[in-house]
């Protein structure tokens, strides 16, 4: 048990990173082409996450945000793979993978706001089943893709694309622990997204149209 609580806490602060906030801190620019140190919770969404990033600073540095974020879950899972024991190591994996993506969500640095989690949670799932997940995680970042290609509602293809997760993983006959943990996620990814729910009914969620140069 202590074990566990240990890394949920090393995860969580490992999710916690809040890499779009720091970027648009450190690089983003004004009208005049001087750094002026953005904070991104001032803008659109309110969100740190790379769909914010992109509306403040263009595709490029939305696609970086993303990786990033994506790699904060990897890492997590890939040091709990090598350093704990091996009939722990499942149990831990799904805690890990938990624990950082809801320090993406709730950073301890930003008086717990952060972002939605989406990236996370695929950079965490990428990793959490070798290589089942890989492809689990491919599939649907498909989804993702094909519905915002059609709808352009970022929300909308990330609570789609994570949806279908449990029901892949399920497919696969993934151990039951990160088959709840896939559902967990989605179900998180759907409550972070509850304002976006919310503009859809009503027809004003705003469409994703990043800046194209910053």
């Amino acid at each position: 048990m202590r074990s566990i609580i240990l890394w949920a806490i090393v995860s969580y602060l490992i999710g916690s990173f809040p890499t779009g906030y720091v970027v648009t801190k450190l690089f983003h620019k004004d009208s005049s082409g001087k750094r002026d140190g953005l904070d991104i919770r001032t803008i659109g969404s309110g969100a740190i996450g790379a769909t914010n990033v992109g509306r403040a600073m263009g595709a490029g540095w939305s696609w970086f945000t993303a990786i990033v974020d994506m790699l904060k879950g990897a890492f997590a899972l890939l040091l709990a793979a090598h350093i704990a024991e091996p009939e722990e190591q499942i149990i831990i994996a799904a805690v890990s993978a938990l624990a950082v993506v809801i320090g993406h969500n709730y950073p301890v640095w930003l008086k717990f706001k952060g972002g939605k989690g989406v990236a996370t949670t695929y950079g965490t799932l990428f990793f959490i089943w070798p290589y089942n997940s890989f492809a689990v995680v491919l599939l649907c970042g498909a989804v993702w893709y094909a519905v915002r290609w059609l709808t352009r509602y970022v929300s909308l293809a990330s609570m789609l694309s994570l949806a279908a997760m449990p029901v892949c993983f399920a497919m696969l006959h993934a151990p039951k622990e990160f088959i709840i943990l896939a559902a967990i996620l989605a179900a998180l990814c759907v409550f972070r997204h509850r304002t976006n729910i919310a503009r859809m009914i009503k027809g004003t969620e705003n469409k994703y149209t990043p800046k194209s140069k910053r």
